[in-house]
């Protein structure tokens, strides 16, 4: 999308034709009336002085000619300072023009020569015919001097000029680029001398000499440079996005402006750049500060004595990279805000506030209402280690025991209920294991398999040294009872997700070559390797998930879990491009029955997140065919398209109008598919034609559209408490109150909407959509592609794949932290972020703000910035953990 480097060009040219078309309409008229009766004196005179100087530039006497090109150079130099419209010397010149140029081609060589060639050269700015590029090559004649004195406009008119003749001579593979390349040096000096840092980087761009750039920034302008490098480079093809940013990585290295290069770095997913930063910065508070921006990223990331060479300082940044300061920032923030009072069911159902039938039919005691009330309370008390279900102590005044309410749940609930203990103590490892222990002596092997998968939940983006998870879950993957495998395999895939560890692959491939053990056990076994691997394009991981999938039989190749195992084929691929293709090539010789569908699955986690637009063109392709009714690969590729678009604003609101279009004319099929791309474009975004949309097809004729749709509700307010979805919501629980499957959609989605509380998130963005954590997107893409098939899956017995959610599962506050990492209360003001790339001097980031005290909550599209001048933020952009240092020039007011 590299903006036209001559912006103002066709102004120019409009003005030219409207100023030559005038005279054209009758011009005998105007030619004898008109002419000089318009000018006044002043006008007159130096029309007069100009047309002798042109008489005279033609003399034979080369003083004389001097003088008069003297003259006319000065006259112009002064007029185009500023640039409103056609200076008076260029219109009074404008009919000499071809006079002057026929002119020149007699003069011999000399200086006088390059005096006039410099004069055209400015008068072809609105004279020359388009597409002839006269300014250029009347300047490659003229002499060298200052190119700036000439006036802004000229500067941008010939960087045009010079991205046309690049382009040209390319194609022409003519490479006498070295008088081009000086010319160029000079225009990206004076630009940013003159803080157009935009117009040097994309003629930079339009000559591919990017690398020019890092001599020319200084302090006063590397920031908005590197602004403008960043947020053009979601707009690039690939190779440039990746020049781009490295560009700009470079950029801020060579002005120390560390945090920054290290969110290049991770965009990059260069871990070796990762290692330069915490090797170059010598300052410990900032290396807990890429540790901090690290542990939000998701990294699995070990320090060595080169990166931190103190011992106890080692320690604790390593703490803070593994996560195990998340818990206790997380319940801070808790007490802060006065929600520590854990919530039942009952508290986000507000049965009280609707109408009689409904309210009839929701104290009835079902398993499938259990199920969903145990999902509910484990999003919404996530991570706050007390509730009222799970956490009760046993002696309590209810009588029953934390047993009373496992009890209530069937068979495969049991599973869930044992969990959801997991996912109320998110991230406190120690306390975690211990709650669990109890659960590991039951005789009821769905209890067992739920406490296997809660021990995976409480590790979740957390590392801890001892590795605990390992320890606890490997003695059960080869369990005779396939429950108790599936919460094992679940379990490790969840705690050791994005960490490539060798000891879960050596565990679980031999599961896939297994040609006993049942098809559940394979796809989850699968879709663990998926996530421990995910973006890694391992290669022995990949051949032994397409070994599985080419054992499959013909009837198993219908079944949805099979889709899984393909599903973890595409996440080794996540957001690597063109490092599927061969993999993609090998799917095509897989079974017809999900040949397309594992394509489909490969291209769209290959190119997530990228914003390719041919690739969202082809998921767009796929979908517009109407095929047979046994053909599921469209869904995949509904679900590719918002994974590929999610990466910026104009391609999510583009993607949105699209999925509308497949709404109207789409298949049956696809109609499933396009409520899950809706709610992964707007995830924990609630945005009001998309909350429209999604309310209304929660009502539609078909229920798996409707069940899709109402999930979808959930996902787009996650953590929010948005009062409008919760108020849409509480009206479908009474309208769908005798159909339990939707009901229990719909409940799951309520718990969705007040997750944590409200103090969580499950975009997969962070620093203000810059980065994407690969792991939390991957969790959320297991969630849709399962909910593509409901029936069989969420609503089946595999409903604990909704606690694939917990990858995705963020705290959205800011935090700031003292030197010693204790919290530190400090006003900030918190308000909608302004897009402010390119923009002249220093405009506000933020609008409509108001001022809190940290820490607080950052809803989707939100920034902060400090309100006091009396600390330093180590990073420049202010979410999760931020350490601020004592501003040592600051001065209390009086």
């Amino acid at each position: 999308m590299t903006t036209d480097p001559n912006p103002k060009k066709s102004n120019g040219e409009n003005s030219e034709q409207s100023t030559q078309k005038a005279p054209l309409k009758d011009s005998n008229k105007k030619k004898d009336e008109k002419k000089d009766e318009d000018l006044s004196d002043e006008d007159l005179a130096l029309k007069q002085q100009l047309e002798l100087c042109v008489e005279r530039a033609q003399d034979v006497e080369p003083g004389v000619q001097k003088l008069a090109l003297e003259s006319m150079r000065q006259e112009i130099r002064t007029s185009t300072s500023s640039m409103t419209s056609v200076p008076k010397p260029l219109k009074f010149l404008r009919p000499h023009y071809g006079t002057l140029k026929t002119y020149i081609e007699t003069m011999e060589d000399s200086e006088l020569k390059k005096y006039l060639a410099d004069i055209l050269s400015v008068l072809a700015l609105t004279m020359s015919v388009e597409g002839e590029r006269e300014s250029l090559k009347y300047r490659l004649l003229g002499s060298e001097g200052d190119i700036g004195s000439w006036g802004h406009e000229y500067v941008r008119n010939l960087a045009g000029e010079i991205s046309q003749e690049y382009a040209e001579k390319q194609d022409s593979e003519d490479l006498q680029m070295d008088e081009l390349m000086e010319l160029v040096q000079q225009i990206v000096t004076f630009h940013m001398k003159h803080n157009a840092e935009p117009e040097a980087v994309d003629l930079l761009m339009e000559v591919e000499d990017l690398d020019l750039l890092v001599e020319h920034v200084d302090t006063t302008n590397y920031k908005r440079t590197c602004h403008y490098l960043t947020s053009s480079a979601s707009y690039l093809s690939g190779p440039d996005d990746l020049l781009v940013l490295d560009i700009a990585y470079r950029i801020y290295l060579k002005f120390k402006e560390y945090p920054s290069a290290l969110r290049i770095a991770l965009s990059l997913n260069k871990l070796k750049y990762v290692k330069q930063m915490f090797t170059s910065c010598e300052d410990i508070q900032l290396k807990k500060q890429f540790c901090y921006i690290l542990a939000r990223h998701g990294v699995d990331f070990m320090l060595d004595d080169d990166m931190v060479a103190d011992d106890d300082d080692r320690e604790a940044c390593q703490d803070i990279i593994n996560n195990l300061k998340l818990t206790e920032g997380y319940l801070n923030l808790a007490r802060d805000i006065e929600v520590m009072e854990p919530k039942s069911p009952e508290d986000i159902y507000k049965v009280h506030l609707i109408d009689g039938r409904a309210s009839a039919g929701a104290n009835v005691d079902s398993a499938r209402q259990n199920l969903a009330s145990t999902f509910v309370n484990a999003f919404v008390n996530a991570g706050f280690g007390q509730d009222n279900l799970m956490t009760v102590p046993s002696d309590s005044s209810s009588g029953g025991s934390t047993g009373s309410w496992l009890f209530k749940n069937k068979e495969h609930g049991k599973a869930s209920a044992a969990a959801s203990l997991g996912m109320i103590l998110s991230w406190d490892v120690d306390n975690g294991l211990a709650q669990l222990d109890k659960y590991f002596h039951s005789s009821d092997n769905h209890v067992i398999a739920g406490a296997l998968l809660g021990v995976g939940i409480v590790n979740c983006s957390v590392n801890h040294d001892c590795d605990p998870a390992l320890a606890v879950l490997s003695d059960y993957i080869n369990n005779e009872d396939p429950t108790i495998r599936i919460g094992a395999i679940m379990g490790l895939g969840l705690a050791y997700a994005g960490t490539q560890n060798d000891q879960i692959q050596q565990k679980l491939i031999p599961i896939l070559w297994d040609t006993k053990a049942p098809l559940d056990v394979i796809a989850f076994a699968g879709i663990s390797l998926g996530l421990v691997f995910v973006g890694s394009c391992n290669d022995d991981v990949a051949q032994s998930i397409i070994l599985a999938l080419m054992e499959r039989s013909e009837a198993e190749l219908g079944e949805p879990l099979t889709r899984l195992l393909s599903l973890g084929l595409g996440l080794l691929y996540l957001g690597k491009q063109e490092r599927v293709e061969a993999t993609a090539e090998v799917s095509k010789t897989f079974h017809e029955k999900i040949r397309k569908y594992c394509n489909m699955i490969l291209l769209s986690c290959a190119y997530a997140g990228t914003g390719n637009v041919l690739k969202v063109q082809h998921f767009l392709g796929k979908c517009s065919q109407h095929l047979e009714k046994g053909e599921t690969h469209q869904g995949p590729a509904v679900l590719g398209i918002a994974m590929v678009a999610m990466s910026e604003e104009l391609g999510l609101d583009m993607s949105i109008r699209s999925l509308e279009h497949l709404l109207q004319y789409g298949e049956q099929n696809i109609r499933r598919a396009v409520p899950l791309a809706l709610g992964l474009l707007c995830i924990s975004n609630p945005k009001v034609n998309v909350m429209d949309t999604l309310s209304r097809l929660s009502h539609d004729t078909d229920s798996e559209v409707a069940m899709a749709a109402t999930i979808s509700l959930g996902l787009i307010g996650a953590g929010t408490n948005n009062a409008r979805i919760a108020g849409m919501l509480r009206n479908l629980s009474s309208y769908y109150y005798k159909e339990a499957s939707l009901l229990f959609c719909v409940r799951i989605a309520q718990g969705v909407v007040h997750m944590g509380k409200g103090l969580l998130t499950l975009a997969p963005y962070h620093s203000e959509r810059f980065l994407l954590s690969p792991t939390a997107l991957a969790g959320l893409v297991v969630l849709l592609h399962a909910c593509l098939d409901m029936k069989s899956l969420i609503l089946g017995k595999y409903h604990y794949v909704l606690y694939y959610l917990s990858l995705a599962m963020k705290p959205r506050m800011l935090m700031t932290v003292d030197e010693n990492q204790k919290p530190l209360s400090v006003p900030v003001r918190v308000g909608q972020a302004v897009d402010v790339v390119g923009q002249a001097g220093r405009p506000k980031t933020i609008t409509g703000f108001q001022t809190h005290l940290t820490p607080v909550l950052l809803a989707a599209g939100d920034r902060a910035e400090l309100a006091t001048d009396k600390y330093i933020p180590l990073s420049p952009i202010l979410e999760g953990f931020v350490i601020l240092r004592e501003n040592p020039d600051y001065q209390e007011d009086n």
